[in-house]
C-alpha cells in the first residue's frame, strides 16, 4: 500500500531508526532517516515532508529546537511533527506543543501506538 506520504525520522539510536524505517516503509510511506538534530533540520529544509518524528535527546540540536525551527521557518507549510521522548510525556507534552509539535509519544512505545498517532496526524 503506497501512501505517497513522506516521513522524516530523526533519532540517535540506530536500532530505533532501523525499526521505524522498516515499519513505515512496509506500511507504504517514503522514509528518510537522520541520526542527529542538525541532519534532521537540514533534511527538513531541503525536502518536503508530510510528517517528522523527532527524538528529543539528539546530538548537536535537540528535537524541541528542531521542531521549533521547522515550524517557524516553514509556517503553514510545515510538516506535522510528533516528538518521541523517554521523559515523562505528561510533563513534556506542553514543551512539545510549544515547540511546534502536534503530539508526543513516550518511549518505549509500541509500533501500533506510534502508527495510530502517525495516521491521526496525517488525516
Amino acid at each position: 500500500m503506497e501512501t505517497g506520504k513522506r516521513i522524516l525520522i530523526a533519532d540517535d539510536d540506530p536500532d530505533i531508526i532501523d525499526l521505524l524505517e522498516s515499519y513505515f516503509q512496509n506500511a507504504g510511506y517514503r522514509v528518510t532517516a537522520k541520526v542527529n538534530g542538525k541532519e534532521a533540520l537540514q533534511a527538513a529544509e531541503a525536502e518536503k515532508f508530510d510528517l517528522v518524528l523527532l527524538d528529543v535527546m539528539m546530538p548537536y540540536i535537540d528535537g524541541y529546537h528542531v521542531a521549533s525551527e521547522i515550524s517557524s521557518r516553514q509556517g503553514s507549510e510545515a510538516p506535522k511533527i510528533i516528538i518521541m521522548t523517554s521523559r515523562d510525556v505528561g510533563s513534556e507534552k506542553g514543551i512539545a506543543l510549544l515547540s511546534g509539535a502536534m503530539d508526543a509519544v513516550q518511549k518505549p512505545f509500541t509500533l501500533e501506538e506510534l502508527d495510530a498517532k502517525v495516521k491521526a496526524a496525517l488525516e
